[in-house]
C-alpha cells in the first residue's frame, strides 16, 4: 500500500525559485521534482514517546534562573486536518529570535545582545482536542542582509510532527499589522494572500491574562504543505 499527497494541496505554497528570496536562487532545484510514494511503514514509525515532553518545555519563560527580558506573550491554537478535525498526540516545536531580535546560534552575529535567559526553544503534545499552548517573549525584527536594507518581520518558527518523522510540517507565524509585511520576500514569496493572511496570528482577549501576557490564536491546519513557507535549514 503506498499512499501519495495530493498535488493540488500544494497549490498555495510558495515557489522553490524565488529570486526576491536570494539564497532560492543557488539551492532551488533545476529538475522538476519526483513525487516519492510513501509506504504505510514509513507512515506510521517511528513515534514519539509522551515521556520526552516535559510540561516547562511549553514555558519558554521558566527555563532558565531569571525572567527573560520583552513582552510576554501566550500563543495557543489547535492542530487540524483539513476537514477540520483535530489531530490529538502531534508534536508542535516553536524556536524564535528574542525580544532584540537575536537568536541563541552561532551564525547569528548581528549587533543585538543575547538574553541569558532565553533560549528561544519550546515543545508541546497536542491534547485530544488538537489544542497547543505556549507562553513565550515576543520576537524582535532582525536584519538578515537578502537586499539592502533588509529587515524580517517579527515572527516565530513552527514544526508539527504527525504519527512519524515524515509527516512534518515547517511554518511560521507572523504578528498582526506589522510594518516589514510589504517589504519582507519570504513573507510576500507565497503567491496568495489568503495564503498569507492564515500566517498572521490573531490577537485574542479571552486568551490574553490581566497584568500578565497578551494572547494570540494560531491554528495550524495540516493540508499538505499549503501553509509552509520557503525555509533555509538555519534561516532565521
Amino acid at each position: 500500500m503506498a499512499l501519495i499527497l495530493p498535488t493540488e494541496s500544494t497549490a498555495a505554497h510558495p515557489p522553490s525559485l524565488h529570486p526576491a528570496y536570494t539564497s532560492t536562487v543557488l539551492r532551488a532545484p533545476q529538475q522538476p521534482l519526483i513525487l516519492v510514494p510513501h509506504t504505510l511503514t514509513e507512515l506510521t514509525g517511528p513515534v514519539y514517546g509522551h515521556g520526552k515532553v516535559r510540561e516547562t518545555d511549553a514555558d519558554l519563560t521558566v527555563q532558565h534562573a531569571g525572567e527573560p527580558l520583552g513582552e510576554r506573550i501566550i500563543i495557543t491554537g489547535r492542530v487540524l486536518d483539513e476537514d477540520g478535525r483535530p489531530v490529538p498526540n502531534a508534536l508542535v516545536e516553536l524556536w524564535q529570535a528574542n525580544a532584540a531580535g537575536r537568536y541563541v546560534h552561532v551564525r547569528d552575529q548581528h549587533p543585538a545582545p543575547l538574553d541569558p535567559n532565553f533560549t528561544g526553544a519550546g515543545r508541546y503534545l497536542t491534547g485530544e482536542d488538537g489544542r497547543y499552548r505556549f507562553t513565550t517573549i515576543r520576537p524582535g525584527a532582525y536584519p538578515w542582509r537578502n537586499h539592502h536594507n533588509a529587515w524580517r518581520p517579527a515572527h516565530i518558527h513552527f514544526s508539527v510532527f504527525g504519527p512519524s518523522f515524515l509527516s512534518r510540517l515547517v511554518t511560521q507565524m507572523y504578528f498582526p499589522g506589522d510594518p516589514l509585511f510589504p517589504f519582507d520576500p519570504i513573507f510576500n514569496g507565497i503567491p496568495d494572500e489568503k495564503a498569507r493572511e492564515r500566517l498572521i496570528a490573531r490577537f485574542d482577549l479571552e486568551t490574553t491574562q490581566p497584568e500578565w501576557a497578551l494572547g494570540y490564536q494560531f491554528d495550524i491546519v495540516l493540508r499538505g504543505r499549503e501553509a509552509t513557507p520557503m525555509e533555509e535549514p538555519h534561516e532565521h
